[in-house]
C-alpha cells in the first residue's frame, strides 16, 4: 500500500513540474503515472550501468556527472513514453533536481510502517 501512495506522489510531482516547467510536457495524469513506473525501471536497470561507465568522470567532478546521469534517464524516458516531452538537455536537468526535491518533500509526508 506504501508504495502504491508512493507513486501516485510521484505521478502528481511529475504532472505539476510539467505544468510548471517550459521545457517540460505532459498529456495528462495517466501520461505521469506511467512516466514514474518507467522512470523507476530506468533508475533499476540503466541507472546503475552508466554510473558504472563513467565513474571516472564521476569522480572527478565529485559526484557531480551524477546530475547529468539522472538528466540522460529524463531523456531516455521522453523517447520512450509518448505523451510525454523534454526540450533538452537543460529541461532535463533542470526537471530531474526540482522532481528528487519535490519527491523527498512529499515522501516526507508518507508515515512508514516499522514492525
Amino acid at each position: 500500500m506504501n508504495l502504491f501512495i508512493k507513486l501516485l506522489l510521484n505521478a502528481i510531482a511529475v504532472f505539476v513540474l510539467a505544468e510548471i516547467l517550459n521545457g517540460v510536457s505532459i498529456d495528462n495524469y495517466t501520461t505521469s503515472l506511467i512516466v514514474v513506473i518507467v522512470l523507476s525501471l530506468l533508475n533499476i536497470l540503466v541507472k546503475p550501468i552508466l554510473i558504472i561507465l563513467t565513474l571516472p568522470v564521476t569522480l572527478l567532478t565529485l559526484g557531480l556527472f551524477l546530475f547529468i546521469i539522472n538528466a540522460l534517464i529524463v531523456l531516455i524516458a521522453d523517447r520512450l513514453i509518448d505523451g510525454f516531452a523534454v526540450d533538452g538537455i537543460w529541461s532535463a536537468l533542470l526537471f530531474s533536481i526540482l522532481l528528487c526535491v519535490l519527491q523527498s518533500l512529499l515522501h516526507s509526508f508518507v508515515k512508514t510502517d516499522k514492525k
